[in-house]
């Protein structure tokens, strides 16, 4: 029975990484919409707004395109509306509606449409490789030590595998749920790294206890 759980388990492992792969190659990761080619615009209202009123214009210029709103300035006191497309027309009644609304004279003309080209996945998480590296090091350093009495080779390749792997069936997953690419990317990718970890504690801990109950017959 527990021969049968693992062949399972280890075909829905190759099964997800394979596809994922796959899905990779096809269609390439999804990204929120921050991080993606967008068009942005930027309002100087002169004002105190509320987000809610200014996405209900976008809701109905930009209709189901994904919008971020942002305050900016000191004051927070213009706007910043990134999407991904705008043109000029949406621009024209972006502002129209705008000065309707706040009762101003802006004109759409003095307003730039700015390019943002996109961000790549490698530079989201390239400032936590020397970090994730060093904890990786300090753990296999601790597993070497705790389970001292177990083959250290064996521990190494053993806890490289199920990490490696975990992240493996992670971006897998990721890439075939289309789950975004975004500010949530890496605190799952912590959560995740930290059940491998657990999940090598567990085995090491379980292989040690029946090597130590061996020794005692």
């Amino acid at each position: 029975m527990k021969q049968n759980s693992t062949k399972i388990l280890v075909s829905l492992i190759a099964i997800i990484i394979i596809v994922g792969i796959i899905m990779i190659f096809v269609k390439g990761l999804a990204f929120e919409t921050q991080y993606q080619d967008n068009k942005k615009v930027e309002i100087n209202i002169g004002k105190n707004f509320e987000e809610k009123d200014i996405r209900e214009i976008t809701n109905e210029i930009f209709e189901k395109q994904p919008v971020i709103i942002q305050a900016i300035e000191v004051y927070e006191d213009a706007v910043s509306i990134t999407t991904k497309e705008i043109t000029e027309d949406q621009k024209t009644q972006l502002i129209t509606k705008i000065n309707e609304k706040y009762e101003l004279e802006l004109n759409a003309e003095d307003i730039k449409i700015e390019d943002i080209a996109h961000i790549r996945g490698r530079d989201i998480i390239k400032p936590y490789i020397i970090p994730f590296g060093i904890a990786t090091i300090i753990i296999l350093g601790y597993l070497v030590i705790r389970y001292n009495k177990l083959n250290s080779l064996e521990i190494l390749t053993q806890s490289i595998g199920i990490i490696v792997l975990a992240q493996l069936v992670l971006l897998g997953i990721m890439a075939i749920t289309r789950m975004p690419i975004g500010k949530f990317t890496i605190p799952t990718i912590l959560l995740v790294y930290m059940l491998s970890t657990y999940i090598c504690t567990t085995k090491f801990e379980q292989d040690l206890e029946k090597k130590l109950a061996e020794q005692k017959k």
